[in-house]
């Protein structure tokens, strides 16, 4: 089965992107969608975004991605979380089909 990638990315990539990935993490295991989540800072953002289907940003960036990006500071807040979420799968369920 070949599963979405997700890349959650902060300014170190140690407290807060961690948070929000393994709250990603268990939101999409209550729904029973595989994917990887990964936190990584935002300096190696480059490294590991041309791997990504998904981009969960906390950090804000004038770059322009090819991938969908999410905000990942709804699921830091919880306010708007649910709608980010339902982007996510979305976006998820489009790379899935496109593999």
């Amino acid at each position: 089965m070949i599963m979405a990638k997700i890349i959650v990315a902060c300014g170190s990539g140690v407290a807060t992107s961690q948070t929000v990935a393994s709250k990603i993490n268990r939101l999409l295991k209550e729904k029973k969608i595989n994917s990887t989540v990964d936190a990584v800072d935002i300096k190696s953002l480059d490294n590991f975004i041309k791997d990504a289907d998904v981009y969960v940003s906390i950090v804000r960036t004038n770059k322009k991605f090819t991938i969908p990006v999410i905000n990942g500071i709804a699921f830091l807040t919880g306010m708007g979380q649910d709608k980010e979420f339902e982007k996510l799968v979305d976006a998820i369920k489009k790379a899935d089909a496109k593999k």
